[in-house]
């Protein structure tokens, strides 16, 4: 074999200088590798917590020792496993809404912050579970005639979350026939509305509701008569309500030739019966006024409970009850009335009630409390017991003075302070924003019934109007009496002995 030359040699070969330079570059490159490395598993940890924190899972990898954390001391339960994925190539259905919206509130704002690994979370958590039936709320219904007539709905129903009141006067010319078209339409509608049917050309703003406990109702003012030619036929129990001196009444937002409470316990089907009854409305009757309500949402105690007004009071405890012997005969005209058509109705006060509440708020739970003469966590009467506990009005203190203040308001509405007098309250409270001073433009929309407004609401409010010690703190703006009649017999409309008798 011969030998090779050193030219073909240093040929194949790299010089020394050059053998330095590939090195290095080999050294650097090899270097920047590790630290890239490292780098990454540095920040392993801190995307596993990133995951962690985001999803609520634990990262693959991770461990906790046997189970569980330690924080501060404290042992807290490792995370659940993430739940193997599906195989059949569809995305598996991670948080539903309800169980996202259950547990918001201790995943706190982290996982809304938790950048890129949220995104996958949030698509899933928007995705709903499949369709249920409607709750109890939503499909409950209440008749808009009774078996075998009776009163109208929306006097003895249970209190609704949302609650619309409306007054209407009739358009100039519309005479009794044309009214009477007017209620015939309304009564069509309103007995739609309240079994969850749409009536004709609906809006469908309550397309995916049931009836939600929807309750329409519908009064006559004393100004219908003489606009429909029928004054003969007005009862002396709609003459007007006299003066009293807390009174600040807006003449535009009282009174009314008709009149119409809506209560439901959703929004959009309380607004959805007050819309279409408004456009029944065209041509016939404009409104005059309108006040919203509201009420505690059902379901929102653990048990029921006498709803609460605006100053944080329980507000109906001594409400009579259906099950109390004279209740019909408080609360509804009688078979002897004057006025056929009245029998088995009733009379609607409405009153528009502002609450000083800056002022109230003022006063320590001890003083509301002898202004109410009742305990303000559970509307106990000062003299002990139960919210239902019957008041002692003649306990007295070891000083002489009576337990129940003087002036305390349950004492001076009691209907022992009132020869046996009572209506059945069943208000909505209402807030329609701030006044210029700030102050919360907010109170009560008290309705009340009664067989007779002028032995209940009149006579119980003229006592309170001279000594109650809740009075400086309300305002009565607006005011309203009308005339409830009996519910509409099967194939008529409301008030049609009236109008066509």
């Amino acid at each position: 074999m011969s030998k090779q030359t050193p030219r073909k040699q240093s040929a194949r070969k790299p010089s020394a200088a050059q053998q330095t330079t590939s090195q290095q570059a080999a050294a650097k490159q090899a270097a920047s590798k590790q630290a890239d490395a490292q780098q990454a598993d540095a920040q392993q940890p801190e995307k596993q917590a990133d995951v962690q924190q985001a999803t609520g899972r634990k990262a693959p990898g991770t461990h906790s020792g046997a189970g569980s954390a330690k924080a501060g001391g404290t042992r807290v339960p490792a995370p659940a496993a993430a739940p193997a994925p599906e195989t059949d190539g569809a995305p598996a259905k991670e948080l539903s809404r309800r169980r996202l919206l259950g547990t918001v509130g201790a995943a706190g704002a982290a996982g809304l912050v938790a950048g890129g690994a949220g995104g996958a979370a949030g698509i899933a958590a928007t995705r709903d579970d499949a369709p249920e039936a409607l709750t109890t709320v939503g499909s409950t219904r209440v008749a808009f005639r009774a078996a075998g007539g009776g009163h109208q709905a929306g006097i003895t129903t249970p209190l609704q979350a949302k609650g619309h009141l409306v007054a209407f006067d009739l358009a100039p010319g519309t005479d009794r026939k044309a009214a009477a078209a007017l209620l015939r339409r309304w009564s069509r509608t309103a007995e739609e509305l309240m079994a969850g049917r749409a009536p004709d050309a609906d809006t469908g703003v309550a397309l995916d509701a049931g009836p939600s406990s929807l309750t329409v109702t519908f009064g006559f003012g004393h100004s219908f008569f003489g606009r429909t030619g029928l004054t003969k036929r007005r009862p002396l129990e709609l003459d007007p309500l006299p003066d009293f001196s807390a009174d600040a009444l807006d003449p535009a937002r009282s009174n009314g030739d008709l009149w119409i409470q809506i209560g439901a316990d959703d929004a959009l089907v309380a607004f959805h019966a007050l819309r279409a009854l408004q456009k029944d409305a065209a041509g016939r009757a404009r409104l005059r006024w309108q006040m919203n309500g509201f009420n505690r949402t059902p379901g929102a105690t653990a048990h029921p409970m006498t709803t609460r007004n605006l100053m944080g009071q329980i507000d109906g405890t001594n409400n009579p009850k259906p099950s109390d012997k004279d209740f019909d005969e408080r609360i509804f005209v009688g078979r002897d009335a004057d006025q056929a058509w009245m029998r088995g109705g009733s009379y609607a006060v409405v009153r528009r009630i502002r609450m000083l509440l800056d002022d109230w708020e003022k006063r320590s739970r001890h003083d509301q409390e002898k202004v109410i003469g009742r305990r303000k966590d559970n509307g106990a009467p000062l003299t002990g017991g139960s919210e239902t506990t019957p008041m002692r009005l003649d306990a007295n203190r070891p000083d002489g003075m009576p337990v129940i203040p003087a002036n305390a308001h349950a004492r001076i509405a009691a209907p022992e302070s009132n020869q046996g007098a009572a209506m059945l309250r069943r208000p909505f409270s209402y807030h329609d924003g701030f006044r210029e001073d700030g102050a919360p433009d907010a109170g009560l929309l008290f309705v009340c019934w009664q067989a007779d407004p002028l032995r209940a609401f009149t006579q119980v409010q003229r006592k309170l109007d001279r000594g109650d010690a809740l009075s400086p703190f309300l305002r009565h703006e607006a005011s309203g009496l009308f005339a409830v009649p009996p519910a509409a017999e099967r194939g008529g409309y409301v008030g049609q002995p009236l109008l066509e008798g």
